[in-house]
């Protein structure tokens, strides 16, 4: 008997996740990803949770915990640069036991390097059929699972699965890499104004610094391969604005890495259709503005493996991730309005909170009582 064969779509993090399980229980595992090489560079991101004990499970738990940020505090500053105020970044930002926070690159090259499959840069599927696979490259290939692991906007989904759309939650967001001039490390600094939020922070003084800029829009139409007309999306958006916005502007052609799309959710009514399922942000990403999509990918792939080699299939893979999936669901949809206020009196709310919690002498009950919904989103599985 012939070993099963997988034919993953994304070498992100779903992916090589997935790839960890299948090739252990003796799959014929390939990984399939558009971008020349494996993307070293990013953001950083939360493991939280259930996603957590997979990677416990995997035994890369300690390995990442040795690439977490350490990320000491948050700070919210005004327009013209002064703090208001400045917050342990482990309390404020909801992480517990054993959460990590650690850079997309770092855990994408662990996971790669774990998977034990094969991978293959610079394609793409292109095709699919009743029998077999063609790639943009021209090769053609028959396997028993294609998966969709290539994001939110997957291409791979797209061409079994059209149906789904993207739910728009009202805002864009952009996050790259600019130079360390602000002197900060192990800290991220804030600025909100009506509508529009940069972030910034750094892991030390000597290396650069990541910017995040989230503007709310109704949806825009742009060329998705355009990277020029998304900076300019950008700068439209922020030119003038308050706090550094036009020096990150201004960093923004020298920039080695950059990243540009909506705070959006896929809500797929099926995970899968035929021979091909649908993982991680392709199926349901709850938008970056959750934090909890590399944990949602984490688990689909851990959930979807078992499920495949305990003969729950499809359809076991679905009926446990749903609730999980659906938590998180409504978890990312109220966070992306909290990340871009709509008025000033709600961002003063907000400034006032933050300069009085690190006097309240509960301060750690009302941030764990705010944060309650994510911490349940987190954990709302069973591995």
């Amino acid at each position: 008997m012939t070993n099963r064969k997988a034919l993953i779509s994304g070498a992100g993090v779903a992916g090589p996740a997935l790839a960890y399980w299948l090739v252990r229980s003796g799959w014929d595992v390939t990984i399939v990803e558009r971008a020349p090489e494996l993307r070293a560079g990013g953001y950083k991101v939360d493991v939280r949770g259930a996603a957590a004990t997979v990677l416990q499970k995997m035994g890369l738990h300690a390995a990442a915990k040795e690439r977490d940020t350490r990320m000491q505090q948050v700070t919210y500053v005004r327009r013209d640069g002064r703090k208001i105020a400045s917050l342990p970044a482990d309390l404020l930002m909801g992480r517990r036991g054993d959460d990590l926070e650690i850079m997309r690159g770092d855990l994408g090259v662990l996971l790669a390097d774990a998977c034990g499959a094969e991978i293959v840069y610079g394609d793409s599927i292109s095709g699919i059929s009743e029998k077999s696979v063609t790639f943009a490259s021209g090769r053609t290939g028959e396997y028993d699972v294609i998966v969709a692991a290539d994001g939110l906007n997957s291409t791979t989904r797209q061409l079994v699965m059209p149906e789904v759309t993207l739910d728009h939650l009202g805002a864009y967001i952009s996050i790259f890499e600019v130079p360390n001039d602000l002197g900060f490390e192990r800290e991220e600094i804030m600025y909100t104004e009506p509508g529009r939020l940069i972030f910034a922070y750094a892991m030390d003084a000597d290396g650069p610094a990541r910017v995040g800029m989230t503007f709310a829009s109704e949806p825009l139409a742009y060329d998705r391969r355009d990277v020029g007309a998304q900076k300019d999306l950008l700068r439209a958006a922020f030119a003038g604005r308050g706090w550094r916005s036009d020096d990150f502007l201004a960093a923004l052609d020298h920039a080695p890495d950059f990243y540009f799309d909506s705070l959006s959710q896929v809500q797929a009514s099926s995970y899968s259709s035929g021979r091909v399922v649908l993982l991680g942000d392709a199926g349901y990403c709850p938008s970056p503005a959750a934090g909890q999509g590399t944990s949602l990918a984490l688990v689909g792939a851990y959930v979807l493996a078992e499920q495949l080699n305990n003969g729950g299939g499809f359809d076991g893979y679905e009926r446990l991730m749903r609730p999980y999936v659906e938590k998180n669901l409504v978890f990312g949809r109220k966070m992306a309005g909290d990340m871009v206020p709509a008025s000033r009196l709600a961002i003063g709310f907000r400034n006032y909170g933050m300069r009085t919690l690190k006097f309240h002498p509960r301060k750690e009950q009302v941030i764990n009582k705010v944060l309650a919904p994510l911490h349940e989103a987190a954990s709302a599985i069973t591995i």
